[in-house]
């Protein structure tokens, strides 16, 4: 009679144990970029519109975006806002900035020191044990065939990316193509904005409503 208590409290005990630890082991993932990634976090912003769509119970969604920042500002605080918090998957949305600002402030980042950088942060992440998925940067400015002034620099900057992706054998998400090909299909009038953002960059309703359906597909 003993002993078959003794199996019951032990089997219950195990049960809640492995309940407990299944709990904990949610899948961290941390979006490290912008002001489109500080935005993200906002009521209607990317990352907040995807967590119901991956379960929240599944994964921990952190975003980590600063206005402004350019893919250096991201090594310089890769330490404290990504390695030290162990993070099992890295999405590193970066770019707009350093061509952005490169024309309009003259502060932006050459094409060649935005590839070092970049293989900087991979190789930190990758060390640190997470898993790294890199984005090409969206738009700036939403004129469909290429029209805007700085689509041929957001062109070379996100196949730099893409060739990035494949020397390091990483997940794309190629958000560069995606709005491209939206843009072009819902852009009849042919307008700078009010399609996939409010001002030509940062993200309307709809785009960040995009982009929670495009990488819920992609960490799943």
């Amino acid at each position: 009679m003993y002993k078959y208590i003794i199996v019951i409290l032990l089997g219950v005990g195990l049960s809640v144990l492995v309940s407990s630890f299944s709990y904990t082991q949610k899948k961290r993932v941390i979006f490290f970029g912008d002001s489109i990634t500080e935005l993200g976090v906002k009521e209607n912003g990317y990352i907040t519109l995807l967590r119901p769509k991956l379960g929240e119970d599944k994964f921990e969604l952190i975003g980590k975006g600063i206005s402004g920042n350019k893919i250096y500002d991201l090594y310089l605080r890769l330490k404290s806002d990504v390695l030290d918090l162990k993070p099992n998957v890295v999405v590193i949305y970066i770019g707009i900035n350093d061509v952005w600002h490169k024309n309009l402030l003259k502060t932006g980042t050459d094409y060649d020191k935005f590839l070092r950088f970049y293989q900087a942060l991979i190789n930190e992440i990758k060390l640190n044990g997470s898993e790294v998925i890199i984005c090409t940067p969206t738009v700036i400015g939403e004129l469909k065939s290429n029209a805007n002034e700085m689509d041929a620099e957001l062109n070379k900057y996100s196949e730099g990316i893409r060739q990035l992706a494949v020397k390091n054998q990483l997940k794309l998400a190629d958000l560069r193509s995606l709005f491209n090909q939206y843009i072009a299909e819902n852009n009849a009038q042919n307008t700078s904005k009010n399609i996939l953002t409010y001002d030509g960059v940062h993200l309307n309703n709809v785009g960040n409503s995009v982009l929670a359906d495009y990488f819920a597909k992609i960490l799943n």
